[in-house]
């Protein structure tokens, strides 16, 4: 049935996809932000409808809180909110746990549990994450060298951007490199 409402969604709404990008600071901002709403704004009523419906369906499926492991947890405060996000547009920058418990105005210490309790990871374990995930999307979108993507990711230098890359994904950059290859996902 996913499927189906997918071929469907693409067949009422000509002309969208992912506009591939080697650089992830333009990737669907302004200038494709614009096309799909000149794209929505030619839309009837009935095509827009539809559209909004399926794309309801779909993301319905993900909000059922027996699909989470911890329904009853509770939200993440605030604090650890802003430092998850200053984390993921910072990744390029030198971040420490002091840093982020300093910017949440929090001990250090104190911060750390309250990272733990609500990510279930501990902040450094978390940011090295995010660094490893945006070197992957760097390798599958980019040409960019292991040198370029370590300084882009905030790695201090490439032997501990591999070692700590193998120790999450379980591979090296050159194998996961390769591995890309040869799925196809980068021409």
């Amino acid at each position: 049935m996913d499927i189906n409402l997918f071929n469907r969604l693409l067949e009422i709404n000509p002309g969208r996809g992912i506009n591939r990008s080697d650089n992830p600071k333009v990737y669907e901002k302004d200038i494709y932000y614009k096309e799909y709403q000149e794209l929505n704004n030619q839309q009837n009523i009935s095509t827009y409808l539809e559209t909004q419906g399926i794309l309801m369906m779909l993301t319905a499926k993900f909000l059922n809180p027996q699909l989470f492991k911890h329904p009853e947890h509770k939200p993440i405060p605030v604090k650890i909110a802003e430092a998850l996000n200053y984390i993921l547009v910072n990744l390029h920058i030198n971040l420490s746990v002091h840093l982020l418990a300093s910017r949440a105005n929090q001990n250090v210490d104190y911060f750390s549990r309250q990272f733990m309790q609500h990510t279930g990871t501990r902040p450094l374990n978390y940011i090295n994450q995010k660094r490893v995930e945006r070197a992957q999307y760097l390798m599958a979108t980019s040409r960019m060298s292991y040198s370029e993507i370590c300084t882009q990711t905030g790695f201090d230098n490439l032997s501990y951007f591999s070692k700590t890359f193998k120790k999450l994904t379980g591979m090296s950059p050159s194998e996961y490199k390769k591995q890309i290859y040869q799925v196809g996902f980068n021409h």
